[in-house]
């Protein structure tokens, strides 16, 4: 909303409150709250009065989709006059409502709401109040274009392809923002999107410091939503990790770590449906449901009269599944974790292996092939040397039931005869174990370095879109992850997807050897050390040797060598983006 109307639309939300003698609240056509009018009557603040619905639309400043749509169902989206809907204790609206539709030419652009009473406002009072929703109309209109407007530029700036169009753009953009043009800003993105219906898009008003919003094409056939963010102070990036949450909120159609929703108890609406909808909102709005504690819903409505009938209960435990997993790859136990979109996350257990006995833990190699080459650099690493296993010689390591080395007899296998080094007939490689975490889609935000002034606003958006593809492939970094703290993904995300994941990590990227690609990026993340990876893995050490012999002879490098060791990290990072 624009400060120039901010004080308008409080002054005529306070007129219809005195035309009317009852408190009003305005909202835009998605039922976001703008203005609502002061309290005046002790009666109306009495908390065995006060209507639990409309208390929460004004702490939340929104309502869930369900909450709007059962309310549209009321005929308001239609309506020129008045409308009248009945109190539904069921659904946690006590008291009823007046519903005063606010149009311009014909298109209507967001309601009055009040509390009804007996005897309620007259019809004279009520005729008046809609003159007042006119004036309403037309700043909304107003206000509607001027986004509009902001949108247009602000997406010509970052599709630009060259220098001079992009400077162009900034100062159409420039001109259309005025002196906010000059403060301190960062872009935001998120991306997937799920459409591209600009109708569909959030509105700015809902996000603190948000000044302009757009659409724009992300890969092949997916959009992402471009924001544009005040900040006061460049330490303080308060304003756009809120909008950030509460986008990847309605987009995922579930609650992010640390967002509003996931502060606050989940919206129901009389239809029995969760507040956890398409638009994402938490508690409902002033035409709403009550909230259940327990985040079941209660009551459905019976046709068009409003009336409550029936309280179908909604399963609770769809909102604990909701977030989507941002854990480091792994678990305790070893085990692979995974993630889907929905958030739901299944392990499989791997039990601690390499554990060995019989006095052999002095002297486990990096694995039962070949002779020690390089002994000298081996032991720098801190791996020990590998040498020439014989039968019962001390540094051979205990054999299992299967001839291979025991504790380590999934990893022995992957490398007997049957077992190709290059994966299954017909099997595509796929990324490193882990790198699906919050789900194929599943949206992630980007932040850019804060700057003042529009001209470095192409560089910003690279950022940010770049920042949130580092959130995608990389969960310990979403699923809001800022420019400066993305580390190698700043070098990766400027490189083409098929330069980026390099030929070297192929053999790695099969299914079959997902494990030995996740041993890989966890013992390079722990920069070598063996005790801090296998600790990670949940693994004995002599395990972690085993892996680490078999990666070299699938990928032909020594990663006793820097060059070796950062291009296979490089790649394993660079094989997640490809992945996005």
């Amino acid at each position: 909303m624009t400060s120039e109307h901010r004080g308008d639309y409080e002054e005529l939300v306070d007129e219809i409150s005195e035309l009317l003698g009852a408190p009003a609240t305005l909202e835009n056509r998605d039922f976001e709250l703008i203005a609502f009018g002061a309290y005046d009557s002790e009666g109306d603040l009495d908390p065995s009065a006060l209507d639990p619905v409309r208390t929460r639309s004004i702490l939340t400043r929104r309502s869930t989709a369900a909450v709007r749509a059962w309310f549209e169902g009321f005929g308001i989206t239609r309506a020129t006059g008045p409308v009248r809907i009945p109190p539904t204790p069921e659904a946690g609206v006590y008291r009823g409502r007046i519903c005063l539709p606010v149009r311009h030419r014909g298109v209507v652009h967001g309601y009055v709401w009040l509390l009804d009473d007996d005897p309620g406002p007259s019809e004279r009072q009520l005729s008046a109040a809609m003159q007042v929703t006119a004036r309403i109309g037309a700043l909304l209109a107003d206000e509607a274009q001027h986004g509009a407007d902001l949108s247009r530029e602000l997406r010509a700036v970052l599709t630009a392809d060259r220098d001079w169009q992009r400077d162009m753009a900034i100062a159409e953009l420039r001109t259309a923002l005025g002196p906010r043009a000059d403060g301190l800003h960062t872009v935001l993105c998120v991306a997937p999107w799920p459409t591209a219906d600009p109708d569909d898009a959030p509105s700015v008003r809902t996000m603190p410091g948000a000044t302009a919003l757009c659409t724009l094409p992300w890969g092949a056939s997916s959009q992402c939503v471009a924001v544009l963010i005040r900040l006061r102070s460049a330490d303080v990036l308060t304003p756009a990790t809120t909008a950030a949450a509460r986008l990847l909120e309605r987009a995922g159609g579930g609650s992010v770590p640390g967002g509003p929703a996931a502060r606050a108890t989940t919206g129901t609406t009389p239809h029995g449906a969760t507040g956890g909808t398409s638009r994402g909102a938490t508690g409902t709005g002033s035409g709403g449901a009550t909230v259940s504690a327990s985040g079941g819903t209660t009551g459905s409505t019976a046709g068009g009269a409003g009336t409550a009938s029936g309280g179908a209960t909604a399963d609770p435990s769809g909102e604990a599944t909701g977030s989507a997993s941002r854990g480091a790859p792994g678990n305790a136990s070893g085990g692979t974790t995974s993630s889907t979109s929905g958030g739901t996350t299944s392990s499989t257990s791997r039990p601690a292996t390499g554990n060995t006995s019989g006095g052999t833990t002095g002297s486990a190699s990096r694995g039962a092939t070949g002779n020690a080459s390089g002994g000298a650099a081996a032991r720098a690493s801190g791996r020990p040397a590998t040498g020439t296993p014989s039968s019962g010689a001390g540094g051979s390591p205990p054999q299992g039931p299967a001839g291979g080395p025991r504790g380590a007899s999934a990893d022995a296998r992957a490398g007997q005869p049957g077992a190709s080094s290059h994966g299954p007939a017909g099997t595509a490689p796929s990324g490193p174990a882990g790198s699906a975490s919050r789900g194929a889609g599943s949206p992630a935000a980007g932040l850019a370095t804060p700057r003042s002034g529009l001209a470095e606003l192409g560089t910003a958006w690279w950022e940010a879109s770049a920042a949130a593809r580092a959130a995608s492939a990389e969960p310990r970094l979403g699923p809001v992850a800022q420019w400066a703290s993305i580390g190698p993904f700043r070098l990766l995300t400027a490189l083409p997807p098929e330069v980026a994941c390099d030929p070297v990590v192929h053999a790695l990227l099969f299914p079959v050897h997902q494990e030995l690609a996740r041993t890989a990026e966890v013992y390079l993340d722990c920069a070598g050390q063996a005790a801090r990876a296998a600790a990670e893995l949940g693994i004995h050490r002599q395990t972690l040797y085993y892996r680490l012999s078999r990666i070299e002879k699938l990928t032909g490098l020594d990663l006793d060598d820097g060059e070796d060791r950062l291009l296979l990290h490089m790649a394993l990072k660079g094989a997640r983006l490809a992945q996005i």
